[in-house]
């Protein structure tokens, strides 16, 4: 972990060509994640789940509405490679998205249950892939063309990233 508030766990850093073991490593990661934020969050009251996890950046409550509709989108964006020949996905303002009311006000249980209902999904398809599967591509109209290899490890590392922002809050408030 590092002091940086915005990038807790350090930039995401991609390297070409994962082993079968950082990719099972990284499903895991994702298989996780759901089990993590919770535990990230246990015991938080109203008060705190509108903290922000740094000065100028999102409450709790947006980063744990953040982390479901992101992952959704990544899933989609999953399933649109694994079927169609490098699909163009689409893009969405996260923050727009996440000065919605929904991500503003709404409680975080449904968000946390979508988690888990989406990463046990998502971890089935996941282990179930084979290394060709991995490389299948799509087209993001700000990133170019990227193989699913690398979404893998982004989202591995996105949740990572997410849930130290709740855990370093947590232990600079002494909460």
């Amino acid at each position: 972990m590092t002091s940086d508030l915005h990038y807790p766990i350090g930039k995401f850093q991609w390297q070409e060509n994962l082993t079968d073991e950082q990719r099972r490593s990284m499903i895991e990661q994702i298989a996780e994640l759901p089990g993590k934020v919770r535990a990230a969050v246990a015991g938080l009251n109203e008060q705190q789940f509108d903290t922000p996890y740094r000065e100028g950046g999102w409450t709790v409550r947006q980063v744990i509405h953040h982390l479901a509709d992101s992952h959704l989108n990544a899933f989609v964006r999953f399933k649109l490679a694994l079927t169609e020949d490098v699909p163009t996905v689409k893009t969405y303002q996260q923050q727009l998205w996440a000065e919605l009311a929904d991500a503003r006000t709404a409680p975080v249980e449904p968000s946390l249950a979508m988690l888990e209902g989406l990463h046990q999904r998502w971890g089935i398809m996941l282990r179930q892939m084979s290394a060709a599967d991995f490389a299948r591509e799509f087209h993001h109209p700000e990133h170019g063309v990227m193989k699913l290899e690398r979404l893998l490890a982004m989202y591995a590392w996105h949740g990572r990233h997410h849930v130290a922002h709740l855990t370093s809050l947590r232990e600079r408030m002494r909460w």
